[in-house]
């Protein structure tokens, strides 16, 4: 979502997770098909591309449905978590899954429409999709402007569901209209821009055949948001059917794909000095906003009420960007170890003689996670203060178990903005490992 950024209520913020800074490069968009078989077969006709549209914040032309020279897009590892709607028609979302931002406070884009929570506006059909429902009010709230002129839902899980890395993609029926502005997005935190912003899909009704992907970190906000947009071809609208929308998320790049098209690539580097805010776990969200400044507003052409169908909501792991199987070593050369091999959750991990022994193999799937045994490096009961032990136990994908490796070879739990560490600077066997504040100490440098 662009220009001014929306208000948050404080639950939403408290799960968040702190930021982890980095820098950044851009890669010039590319084109190309991700190898999951659950996205559409491509658009058959080709088109050129086409000029931006004027005012929209983003940065780089539309790119059509045309065959471009093909990327490896990273492998699809397990699911991690997903929704696919399934329960009676006029049901609400699944509440240990989705909450709800609500109010008409104009979201800081100065929108029309005020959030609510009711079925009447965010509901299953009874079929398998969700459906955000924008509907023309008559008083019953009370907005920014006066007496709200429209309801509709904003779906989040930054309650429920935070991720660092992966495949999260929608299969999404948008809807149509001047001044309608469905989006799939995601944030990494509430103090914006600093904690970063993904977003995954947007569209503005007066683009039917355009979607927008863009990212805003501090410097990089707002209409100065770094991004591309897909057209597609041959006049088709988006409106008409559903379509698959994608971001694979890697620790050094996030890439974009409509029906399993690539059409934008942005990656570690050349953000002209600015900061690469996309190593820490972020929340998704989806809403459909009526008015605001960079959408306009409804006028006569505009048919209400209008739907997002959303067929499924889906976060995989991505193993394409990881690293095989390998020893992690620290202080005095010694290895990162999982006491006794044992695989239980809780069990303490440690520094130890390198033995080569499967309690010393770690992999990094390019999901954020560190894993061994089969399970994951987590910090206990999430903690994030000085001291917290460090174990192993079932991957689930919160920011206990989130980790980012630096250029200074520190291994960081975004989560507590704290480093993994060898207890008392102790380089005995079965010396316990905890998170510390970062200190550039011996015992905090890791060889991964």
């Amino acid at each position: 979502m662009r220009f001014q950024r929306p208000r948050y209520r404080a639950a939403a913020l408290l799960a968040a997770g702190a930021a982890l800074l980095g820098t950044a490069l851009l890669q010039a968009p590319a084109d190309a098909r991700t190898p999951s078989a659950d996205t559409a077969a491509p658009p058959s006709a080709a088109g050129a591309p086409v000029a931006g549209t004027a005012g929209a914040p983003v940065a780089g032309a539309p790119v059509t449905g045309a065959a471009a020279a093909p990327m490896a897009a990273a492998a699809v590892g397990p699911t991690i978590w997903e929704d696919n709607f399934d329960g009676p028609a006029g049901q609400a979302p699944n509440s240990s899954k989705w909450r709800y931002d609500i109010g008409g406070s104009g979201w800081g884009n100065d929108e029309r429409q005020y959030y609510t929570n009711s079925t009447r506006n965010s509901a299953l059909d009874g079929t398998g999709n969700l459906v955000i429902t924008a509907r023309q009010e008559n008083g019953g709230f009370t907005c920014h402007y006066g007496p709200c002129q429209y309801t509709s839902a904003r779906l989040l899980t930054a309650q429920t569901f935070t991720q660092a890395y992966g495949r999260f993609e929608a299969r999404i029926k948008i809807p149509r209209g001047q001044g309608i502005w469905p989006a799939f997005w995601m944030l990494g935190g509430g103090n914006w821009p600093t904690d970063g912003e993904i977003d995954i899909m947007e569209n503005i009704g007066r683009e039917p055949s355009i979607v927008h992907g863009t990212i805003h970190g501090p410097g990089y906000s707002g209409a100065g948001g770094i991004g591309a947009a897909y057209t597609l071809p041959g006049g088709q609208q988006f409106a008409n059917g559903f379509h698959t929308f994608t971001v694979d998320w890697e620790p050094n790049s996030i890439t974009w794909y409509v029906d399993g098209i690539q059409y934008q690539r942005r990656t570690p580097a050349d953000l002209g000095g600015k900061t690469w805010v996309y190593n820490h776990p972020f929340f998704m969200i989806m809403n459909v906003a009526v008015g605001g400044y960079w959408p306009g507003y409804p006028d006569g052409s505009t048919a209400m009420p209008q739907t997002m169908t959303i067929d499924y909501v889906r976060v995989s792991s991505l193993s394409g960007g990881g690293t095989g199987a390998s020893q992690i070593t620290g202080l005095a050369g010694k290895c990162v170890d999982v006491a006794g091999a044992n695989s239980a959750d809780g069990t303490t991990v440690q520094l130890y003689d390198c033995n080569g022994t499967a309690a010393q193999q770690w992999t990094r799937p390019g999901d954020g996670t560190i894993r061994a045994l089969g399970k994951c490096l987590d910090v206990a009961n999430a903690g994030t203060a000085d001291g917290t032990r460090v174990q192993l136990a079932s991957c689930n994908g919160n920011g206990a178990q989130q980790w980012t490796y630096s250029a200074g070879k520190d291994l960081v739990n975004p989560q507590a903005n704290k480093c993994l560490d060898v207890t008392g600077n102790n380089s005995a066997n079965a010396t316990p490992l905890q998170i510390w504040t970062c200190t550039g100490g011996a015992n905090q440098k890791w060889n991964v």
